[in-house]
């Protein structure tokens, strides 16, 4: 079968539709997975081992200079609508229509399409074409159940609370999916989360069942599959002999990173590592902190704190005693997948949700927000990780029921599945 597969976003976005592709491929497929990302242009030399054909798509969206602009106008604007507004318009808008022609010459040529949930235009070309459409969650946030609701009110108010999201979410972006509907002669669709977002053919969550649990009330075609993980990437790297003799120095260290979220200009990055610095200093722990251009900061590693371009987070978390992180869906789930209880500093409600899901399965404190932590503060949350060897403990019995799932293998399955029933 021809799958065709398109994402779009960070690295958090687009390692999870490689791990599937390649999954896909290993299962007798022939796949070709379209990839725009909004940072960097790290995947133009990204090759498929089981010969899954990656075309990479009008990358990278932004500049240096533009991710910082953006990034703090986003974490400024407080409200997730305008938040997700702000997305749209910098980040999507400008390679909306790129994508877009790309996602109609794939969906021309595949039996089966597969999109990230926020790829409206990949939805729309498949519906167009005719073709059936699975559609890829990395989050629960955004799946209406009677039984729950991000916000964490008391069950009796979920029915209203998901009529209120629903609504507030198609305002927002109906204008931008229904002028592509209407260019290709299509009626507007009335419910972006329920007619976009997510697929009555199939809907595949890649979040571990450890903490996304299946709701009841969701149709059969919503399926948890799982992480959709895979081996490091050679794009990832690997420990360098100087982080390995750090490793081996001391004490585990606290991991600390902002991920995609890190200002990736000089002037603010240098900000980010002194809030890090000192919040690791005060907390009195070793450290490992990640930033790209830390050499170019003006700071210096010693033997309690040492400074990252980057590491491969399957290969130096379990080295750790806790992870610092932005609470993006891959690094949480690496995180957790680790055995690691996690402090995090979130800089968007997606990344709140997921603060509040790892406190809801203790293995995680209270959450704190980028535009408003200080060092003070941040370091009282890790301090409070680090006394409380409950939280380790249930950590560890986390990722001992992760270590025997299987998200892509899961994928894999269900996905071929409904194809033999359709295709």
């Amino acid at each position: 079968m021809k799958i065709g597969m398109q994402t779009w976003g960070s690295h958090g976005d687009i390692r999870p539709f490689l791990a599937l592709a390649e999954g896909l491929q290993l299962a007798g497929h022939d796949v070709t997975l379209l990839i725009t990302c909004v940072d960097s242009d790290a995947y133009a030399g990204v090759t498929s081992a089981s010969g899954v054909n990656i075309r990479i798509v009008a990358s990278p969206v932004i500049t240096p200079e533009q991710g910082a602009e953006i990034g703090w106008a986003i974490v400024n604007a407080r409200d997730p609508l305008k938040q997700m507004s702000l997305i749209m318009r910098r980040c999507f808008g400008p390679v909306e229509e790129a994508m877009f022609d790309a996602a109609r010459e794939l969906a021309a040529e595949s039996d089966l399409v597969i999109g990230h949930y926020f790829m409206y235009p990949t939805q729309i070309a498949a519906e167009h074409a005719g073709k059936p459409y699975v559609s890829v969650l990395l989050s629960h946030a955004g799946i209406p159940s009677a039984y729950s609701h991000p916000l964490g009110w008391p069950r009796m108010f979920n029915g209203f609370l998901w009529w209120l999201t629903r609504r507030l979410m198609h305002r927002t972006l109906s204008p931008y999916v229904n002028r592509l509907r209407a260019r290709v002669g299509m009626t507007p669709a009335k419910d972006v989360m329920s007619e976009v977002w997510l697929s009555p053919y199939l809907t595949l969550v890649g979040v571990s069942p450890q903490i996304c649990e299946r709701q009841p009330d969701w149709p059969d075609a919503w399926q948890v599959c799982g992480f959709l993980d895979m081996p490091n990437m050679q794009l990832e790297g690997q420990l360098t002999d100087a982080l390995l003799s750090f490793l081996s120095a001391g004490e585990a260290p606290v991991y600390m990173t902002m991920g995609s979220w890190m200002p990736p200009d000089v002037a603010d990055q240098r900000d980010a590592l002194r809030l890090l610095t000192e919040a690791a200093r005060l907390t009195g722990c070793r450290a490992v902190i990640q930033a790209s251009r830390w050499a170019e900061c003006g700071v210096q590693s010693d033997d309690r704190i040492m400074y990252v371009a980057a590491a491969p987070h399957h290969l130096i978390f379990p080295r750790c005693a806790a992870v610092v992180h932005h609470g993006g869906a891959g690094t949480t789930q690496s995180a957790t997948l680790a055995g690691k209880p996690s402090i995090v500093v979130a800089n968007i409600s997606e990344q709140e949700h997921w603060a509040n899901e790892l406190r809801r399965i203790g293995i995680a404190g209270k959450l704190t927000r980028r535009r408003s932590v200080t060092a003070k503060q941040l370091a009282a949350h890790i301090r409070y990780v680090l006394d409380r060897p409950a939280l380790s403990a249930k950590a560890g019995a986390v990722a001992e029921a992760m270590v025997h799932e299987n998200g892509v293998a899961t994928a894999v399955r269900l996905i071929s599945a409904r194809a033999q029933e359709t295709i």
